[in-house]
C-alpha cells in the first residue's frame, strides 16, 4: 500500500542586508512573476517604471557586451527592478569585482533583498541622484560600467539632469555608460557631458529598446566643463 511521504520545506539560504546572487532555493522570481510584480510596478508610479515587463534575454546578454562586465571592477546598475539584469551581471562579472544596484522602487528593492545574494552585490534603496554618495559610502572606485533603465523622459528634467550630471562625474575616465531606453531623451541630458553615444536598437524585448553606449573621453573634467558651458548658453 502507497502511503505519503511529508516532504521537508524547502532550504532558505540566510541573507545580510544590504549584501544581497542568484535565485535561491524555490523562491518566485520565474518569468511570469516577475513579468507580474514589474506590471504592478509600472502602475505604481509609470514615472520610474521604464517598461511594463523584464528584459529579454537578449536585451540582457547586449548590455553585459555593451558594459564589458566580464572585464569590470565596479560596475553600478541604475533601476534594476525585478534583477534580471542583475543576474545578468553577476554572472559575467569577475570573482573580485562588485555590482552596486541603486532602486527607487521599495517593493523591488524588497524582492531583489530576497531572491539574490552574492557577495560582490551591494543594493541599495534610492535615487540615482545619491549616486557619489553611495560610492563613497561603500568605499568603490569609479565605475568601469554604469547601465541604466530609469526612464529619462519621464522624470523631470531637473532630476534626469542631475543624474547625467553624477554619471559624468564619477565614471572613470574610459569608462562606459550604457542606457536602454524605450524613448531617447536620454541623449539630450547625458550627450552635454560625455559627448555622442554609439546608438542601436535591440528588437526582441517587449517593447524594443534603444541602447545608447557612451564612453568617457580621457579629458573628463574638459568634458564635463564643456556640458556646463553649453548648458549655460542654452539657459541665456
Amino acid at each position: 500500500m502507497k502511503t505519503d511521504v511529508p516532504r521537508s520545506p524547502p532550504h532558505r539560504v540566510k541573507r545580510h542586508y544590504g549584501h544581497s546572487v542568484l535565485p535561491l532555493g524555490n523562491f518566485d522570481v520565474g518569468p511570469l512573476r516577475d513579468s507580474f510584480r514589474f506590471l504592478r510596478g509600472f502602475a505604481r508610479n509609470p514615472a520610474q517604471v521604464g517598461s511594463v515587463v523584464p528584459s529579454s534575454r537578449y536585451l540582457e546578454q547586449r548590455l553585459v557586451r555593451e558594459t564589458r562586465t566580464a572585464d569590470a571592477r565596479t560596475v553600478v546598475e541604475l533601476g534594476p527592478g525585478t534583477g534580471g539584469t542583475t543576474s545578468a551581471f553577476l554572472r559575467a562579472l569577475p570573482g573580485a569585482a562588485r555590482l552596486l544596484a541603486i532602486e527607487l522602487d521599495p517593493e523591488f528593492h524588497r524582492h531583489l533583498c530576497g531572491s539574490l545574494a552574492d557577495p560582490r552585490l551591494i543594493l541599495e534603496l534610492g535615487s540615482a541622484e545619491r549616486l557619489a554618495e553611495l560610492l563613497a559610502a561603500h568605499r568603490l572606485p569609479a565605475p568601469d560600467a554604469i547601465v541604466s533603465g530609469i526612464p529619462f523622459s519621464t522624470m523631470p528634467p531637473e532630476v534626469s539632469d542631475r543624474i547625467a550630471a553624477a554619471i559624468a562625474q564619477v565614471l572613470r575616465p574610459g569608462g562606459r555608460f550604457v542606457a536602454y531606453q524605450v524613448r531617447a531623451h536620454v541623449a539630450g541630458y547625458v550627450s552635454p557631458y560625455l559627448g555622442e553615444p554609439v546608438k542601436q536598437w535591440e528588437v526582441v524585448n517587449v517593447p524594443p529598446v534603444r541602447v545608447f553606449t557612451w564612453i568617457k573621453p580621457e579629458t573628463s573634467q574638459s568634458a564635463i566643463a564643456a556640458g556646463e558651458n553649453l548648458k549655460a548658453c542654452d539657459r541665456d
